[in-house]
């Protein structure tokens, strides 16, 4: 088992550590005066030290990974990631019956406890029968705690790893039962792996459920939108040594606009805007896939990670035509760096001061569509920050507001020297001028999309 393995190498390793450590210490330390023999061996221990931890630390990730990926695990690994991209129960069984029924040779069950409901069963004699079923209502009821657990043959459950016959997940009122002849097999890092990505698993088809209800069942595009905002920071968080806001005005009530600003730590701040393609309750779904991705991705300093999952989730959808554009970065302001990803967004810029003024820095854009595309390379860009710096990130429905003229925004020097003689401002007034500059450019015209802005400012 992976444990044990894992154990024995560090153990190993140690050994040798210690070996090499006092053969090149014999060698290399002098006679006569203290000190300098204990400065060598000190740097001896140190440079040996390093080294082992390295060795240790990257054959220990290569140890898991193989642990995950050969034998019996390997079937589980495979479920993780196809329930990983699962956005509903159909999803989810398709998974169940290509994975665990087709290759693993596992019976599931499937069971709402709240209503007594089987949302699904394996088509063969265990997970059909009214005893299993009595059993196990009887020995699990709803009020079962949160987590992942081991049964044996008569249904029970056990802590000897060589009597279990399956396991089962519990999230709330939703229990998933797997019965599988060769459980003792599995290695154990793989549980927790599944537990969690059956709760996010929940959490995206709640998501996606309720928007489609909402839409489906009242018919009330109002209760959607307010739905939909509900996904969007209610009030701006109290960072330190960064000024915030936000500005959202949708074209319809339900929006393809989002964005959201998420503290990592005291120095980091993870800051995300995005367009979806489209209005309607398409965008809608994939608004709140985007936003759901984000929330309950772990490593958030991976940027890339977090794209390439947006769109793989937006792909998994099955959607016609709909992609998304969008820029995420992170705000260091310990660094005094933004790293981010520009996905074909055209307006985020940073705005610095130099002694002659105001100057403006793109953030270029350094990756296609997402959703739609294969994706290359994804790559992190990143640009120095200064005290006072301000990030303006915005939809395209800012910078292509037309006037009576049908000239755009962001084609004229107004824009751009409204955006220079406000930069000194607040984040919150600076948005404000932006705001009025938009309405009152458009004159008499009709906004044509959704205005969105979302600015960061580095205090001085």
């Amino acid at each position: 088992m992976y444990k044990i393995r894992r154990r024995f190498f560090i153990l190993g390793t140690n050994i040798l550590f210690a070996i090499l450590f006092a053969i090149v210490t014999i060698f290399l330390l002098p006679e006569g005066s203290f000190l300098p023999a204990f400065l060598i061996a000190l740097i001896v221990f140190i440079v040996f030290q390093v080294i082992t931890s390295n060795i240790s630390t990257n054959q220990v990730k290569l140890l898991y990974k193989r642990a995950l990926e050969t034998k019996e695990t390997a079937l589980l690994s495979e479920f993780v990631k196809k329930l990983r991209f699962s956005y509903s129960v159909d999803d989810l069984m398709e998974s169940v019956e290509v994975v665990l029924e087709d290759k693993g040779d596992c019976s599931v069950l499937y069971i709402d406890r709240s209503t007594h409901y089987v949302i699904y069963n394996s088509p063969d004699r265990l997970t059909t029968s009214e005893e299993t079923m009595r059993v196990l209502s009887l020995n699990y009821g709803n009020a079962w705690p949160n987590g992942y657990y081991f049964i044996d043959e008569h249904f029970g459950i056990t802590s000897n790893r060589q009597k279990t016959r399956g396991f089962f997940l519990v999230h709330e009122d939703m229990h998933f039962y797997v019965f599988c002849r060769y459980t003792r097999l599995f290695e154990p890092i793989i549980f927790p792996q599944l537990y969690n990505e059956f709760i996010r698993f929940q959490q995206r088809a709640k998501t996606i459920s309720g928007l489609s209800e909402i839409a489906e069942l009242s018919k009330e595009w109002s209760l959607l939108a307010e739905t939909q905002k509900s996904f969007l920071p209610q009030v701006m968080p109290d960072i330190p040594k960064l000024d915030v806001a936000a500005y959202f005005r949708p074209l319809v009530n339900v929006s393809g606009d989002y964005y959201t600003v998420l503290p990592m730590d005291e120095n980091k701040t993870l800051v995300m805007l995005g367009d979806v393609s489209g209005k309607g309750l398409a965008a809608a779904l994939v608004m709140g896939l985007v936003m759901n991705v984000v929330k309950i991705i772990e490593n958030k300093e991976d940027l890339a990670q977090i794209v390439r999952s947006i769109d793989e989730a937006i792909k998994g959808m099955k959607l016609q035509d709909k992609y998304t554009v969008l820029f995420i970065g992170i705000i260091d302001t310990k660094e005094m760096v933004i790293r981010y990803i520009n996905a074909s967004m055209s307006d985020p810029i940073v705005v610095t001061q130099t002694p002659s003024g105001y100057k403006i820095k793109p953030l270029a854009s350094n990756c296609s569509l997402i959703g739609i595309l294969d994706l290359d390379d994804v790559v992190v860009a990143e640009q120095k920050l200064y005290k006072g710096d301000l990030v303006l990130m915005a939809s395209d429905g800012v910078s292509e507001v037309m006037n009576e003229d049908g000239i755009e925004l962001g084609d004229t020097e107004l824009y751009l020297e409204t955006i220079k003689n406000s930069a000194n401002k607040s984040a919150q007034k600076f948005i404000d001028d932006i705001e009025d500059l938009v309405m009152e450019y458009k004159g008499t015209n009709k906004l044509r999309d959704d205005v969105t802005m979302l600015v960061a400012k580095v205090d001085r």
